[in-house]
């Protein structure tokens, strides 16, 4: 693990937010164990191992009943980690692999039937190494007829030389942690109400209102991150998912506390039917439907 990566909470608080039946964890990670799934060569961090065994306990823990399982930067495009933690959950899990564009059919047929349902394409600099969007558009068109969808991880600055590739990708595009706003700015800047016209003018846009711990300057409860996630929650409701992000990857600033996470749940889905469509209806939908 890298010197000064923080791994995950030990101890989580039980949060007080009881979350509805059939509630998904519509982001998490699984990283190693290293010494049966090694990362990748060229990986730009090194996590601490988080089992699946470790994801189940806590998803039992928080009160959810199903996770949506995201392959993490550090392990490529091996997926071996997610396709193992999806057979071990079975209908209980389903995942978004990162692929190559040589990915052969047959492989694409394994992770399918493992319960895979979406690619990510990941923008963050910091992250990953560039690769020409043609190739990613290509892949675009493979997973299509999969009946996958697209994954999109980038920060608020990239959103508008980004933004005519989104509008060509041909399936349902999911946008990670609100497209990652600078929070200080507040809801009514520019650069936020830029991303809540792309989601209003694409239909087939959605995003997850995850990672407070990530945008937030303030720190826990991150309450300056809330009027963000509840301003989208509201105004596309049919349109957002929500994940803890465990064991929240390359975290530097302070140990998350699920609980803690799950507790403002209520804040930016004040109402019970909010909370239905943001924890179950939506993710049900578009991963298990």
């Amino acid at each position: 693990m890298d010197p000064d990566y923080l791994p995950f909470h030990p101890n989580p608080a039980k949060p007080t937010f009881k979350v509805p039946a059939g509630a998904v964890d519509a982001h998490c990670h699984v990283f190693g164990p290293a010494d049966t799934f090694p990362y990748a060569p060229k990986r730009k961090y090194t996590p601490c191992d988080a089992s699946k065994e470790k994801l189940f306990e806590l998803r039992d823990y928080l009160g959810f009943e199903r996770n949506v399982i995201v392959q993490a930067s550090c392990h490529g495009r091996n997926n071996d980690a997610l396709v193992d933690a999806l057979k071990a959950a079975g209908e209980l899990a389903r995942g978004v692999a990162v692929i190559s564009p040589d990915v052969s059919d047959e492989e694409l047929k394994v992770m399918d039937e493992a319960g895979v349902r979406a690619v990510r394409f990941n923008f963050v600099k910091r992250l990953v190494d560039a690769t020409p969007k043609e190739v990613f558009l290509g892949i675009a068109e493979r997973i299509a007829k999969l009946g996958w969808h697209i994954v999109v991880y980038f920060e608020a600055p990239d959103l508008e030389e980004l933004k005519p590739f989104l509008k060509q990708l041909p399936t349902t595009v999911v946008i990670d942690h609100m497209g990652r706003p600078d929070v200080t700015k507040g809801v009514d800047h520019p650069d936020f109400r830029s991303f809540v016209s792309l989601l209003a003018e694409n239909q087939n846009m959605w995003t997850k209102v995850s990672c407070p711990e990530r945008l937030t300057v303030a720190g826990p409860p991150y309450e300056d991150v809330i009027p963000f996630a509840r301003h989208l929650v509201e105004s596309f409701p049919d349109r957002v998912l929500w994940g803890t992000d465990w064991p929240h990857p390359n975290m530097k600033s302070h140990v998350p506390d699920e609980g803690v996470l799950v507790d403002v749940l209520p804040k930016i889905a004040p109402t019970a039917e909010l909370q239905q469509a943001l924890l179950v209806n939506n993710p049900m939908r578009l991963y298990w439907c």
